[in-house]
């Protein structure tokens, strides 16, 4: 069952601005800024479990949160060894390739990540996000947690939502794929406030 969130917005989240020059504002700047200072970063990420020699490997990594040269992702940084331990013993026993489409991959990491403590629904997004790059399903809808819901909130969007569907979107941020939309929301939120602050002047 998928965890709904409550409350106002998580103010610390993990999702770091990148570096993209100036601040943007307009959205279609935004999607441009995206497109051409984060893409890169999240597609060479997805790439690097895409081809991972084996499935198994792919998910021991994903449960681990380790880049390719066993650094920790950032978004995992701060959780405990002992958790991604278990994290990657509790994956490593399961065969993904029943999943069909991603949302039954999210929903499976999620029921077996729920009793671990420490992860919440950034690591089991990020989690189904790098086992689907190897199994080829990706997100159709864009996932909300911690950082993304204040990107939602910022553009009027029903931020407690667990999903928000692209349509629901404004039409700049549909020029990117629902993962990348995911991931702007988070990194540039404070772009995507301020423009929303212009814009209801």
């Amino acid at each position: 069952m998928s965890r709904r969130p409550t409350g106002r917005p998580h103010k610390g989240s993990a999702c770091m601005r990148e570096s993209i020059g100036e601040p943007q504002h307009s959205l279609a700047a935004i999607v441009r800024a995206y497109q051409r200072h984060c893409r890169p970063r999240a597609l060479e990420e997805l790439n690097s479990f895409r081809c991972e020699p084996t499935l198994p490997a792919a998910v021991q990594r994903a449960g681990l949160a380790k880049k390719p040269d066993g650094r920790r992702y950032d978004h995992q940084r701060r959780l405990s060894k002992e958790t991604l331990e278990e994290a990657c013993r509790i994956l490593s026993g399961e065969d993904f390739r029943h999943c069909r489409d991603f949302d039954e991959l999210h929903a499976t990491v999620e029921d077996l990540l729920c009793g671990v403590a420490g992860v919440g629904e950034l690591m089991t997004y990020d989690t189904a996000l790098r086992i689907g790059a190897k199994l080829g399903l990706y997100p159709s809808r864009v996932y909300l947690h911690r950082g993304t819901r204040d990107g939602a909130q910022a553009l009027g969007l029903d931020w407690r939502a667990h999903q928000i569907e692209v349509g629901e979107l404004p039409q700049e941020l549909r020029a990117l794929e629902p993962y990348e939309i995911e991931d702007c929301l988070c990194i540039l939120k404070r772009d995507l406030e301020r423009v929303a602050a212009v814009e209801h002047r």
